[in-house]
């Protein structure tokens, strides 16, 4: 039953925090019950080392001077500002600097080895810090031209990394204020949405503020317990289970056996799942603190066989509209942390199928395509942060 489920997964919520261990470097923090203790990123079934072939690597350094050609001298990153809709992407602007994508761009660096004042991108990296700080409003809101809480939470991620590698004060506070944010915003159904305090949640939005949050906790900065249990509830009601497909009213491609293991949309029978929401429901899992369940393994099994059909269908398709689809991207972003995190024998075949695609459809000039969505910037980014994960530069990478 749904409900039993619900409890022990709640439970294993409820242990992780209580017993999981602050990471050795982060600054202290007063005793409190109202402040989530998240337990430290593991691998249950462990992970053998991975080879970042010469071919992976000079990827990696091609993305890397295609984002520093297209940086802004403000620091920012131009891009389409809008929001998808259905599988299309409507923009509001094209012409503004995006504070999401400028986020995930700045992260690429970080991931790479590079940071503020240092490294062969250290100026890219300072610039681009500057910019995303100076979005932040008075009441934590880290907005630029429209951007809305996709973008929030990718900026208070990078922030979370940028004061876990730098320990400055003046990120130390804004960052708290961005997660403030979240918390205050955080709903009824114990999850958010496009726009701050919207009554409804999705999973896509729900998975970037998790991961917010667990990269702010992991270096000191208050996160309370509260607003991580009511997130676990969203996230376990999210799963396709048996149950859910029993007590459909009506078949639909969202009632069959095939899907149990994913993820819904929106917490409903009603709902559609796929891969890019089950890579971000497991992923959200983990960065909750809950790594052993029966939903995590039904939907890395469900990620395992939907993975061909799903880099056919988004990946490099014959229509070149469809080439580096948004859809692409952040399945492969949360795909590539959930299988990392749970390990082997899942996750050295999943990167390697991966890194195969991502090598075939970079562009000469080191881009990455993201035909829908906000443009070429955000796909090259995505995709050199993927590459990047085996070399652990960024916190939120590490297990």
């Amino acid at each position: 039953m749904k409900t039993i489920l619900s409890s022990m997964l709640l439970a294993a919520t409820a242990a992780a925090l209580t017993v999981g261990a602050t990471p050795q470097d982060a600054p202290a923090t007063a005793a409190n019950d109202d402040v989530a203790e998240l337990a430290p990123l593991s691998s249950g079934q462990g992970t053998s080392p991975l080879t970042v072939t010469p071919e992976q690597a000079a990827a990696v350094d091609r993305g890397l001077a295609y984002l520093a050609s297209q940086q802004n001298e403000n620091g920012s990153w131009t891009n389409k500002i809008g929001y998808k809709l259905n599988e299309d992407y409507k923009y509001t602007s094209a012409n503004d600097g995006h504070v999401g994508v400028t986020a995930l761009a700045g992260m690429a660096f970080l991931a790479g080895g590079h940071l503020p004042g240092r490294g062969l991108y250290g100026e890219n990296v300072e610039r681009c810090l500057d910019f995303v700080l100076g979005c932040v409003d008075e009441d934590g809101y880290i907005s630029q031209s429209g951007t809305r809480m996709y973008s929030h939470a990718f900026a208070t991620l990078f922030l979370a990394e940028i004061y876990g590698m730098t320990h400055r004060d003046d990120v130390r506070d804004k960052l708290q204020k961005s997660v403030d944010f979240i918390v205050k915003s955080q709903n009824a159904e114990g999850g958010w949405r496009y726009e701050p305090y919207a009554v409804e949640s999705d999973m896509s939005i729900v998975v970037c503020q998790v991961l917010a949050l667990r990269a702010a906790r992991n270096i000191g900065i208050r996160v309370p317990k509260s607003t991580v249990d009511r997130a676990a509830r969203y996230v376990v009601d999210s799963a396709v289970t048996e149950e859910t497909v029993q007590h459909l009213a009506y078949p639909s491609r969202y009632g069959r056996q095939s899907e149990i293991g994913s993820f819904h949309y929106q917490v409903g029978v009603h709902s559609r799942s796929s891969f890019p929401l089950t890579a971000a429901g497991v992923t959200a899992l983990h960065g909750l603190g809950i790594y052993s369940d029966e939903s995590i393994q039904r939907g890395i099994d469900y990620l395992v066989r939907s993975l061909p059909s799903f880099n056919v269908r988004y990946g490099n398709p014959p229509q070149i509209s469809r080439r580096g689809h948004y859809f692409f991207w952040y399945g492969h972003y949360y795909g590539v942390q959930a299988m990392y995190t749970i390990g082997s024998p899942y996750w050295e075949p999943y990167f390697e199928s991966v890194r195969d695609v991502l090598l075939e459809i970079q562009r000469p000039n080191g881009s990455f395509p993201n035909s829908t969505g906000p443009g070429d910037v955000f796909g090259t980014a995505m995709g050199v942060l993927i590459l990047e994960i085996p070399y652990r530069f960024l916190p939120i990478f590490q297990r």
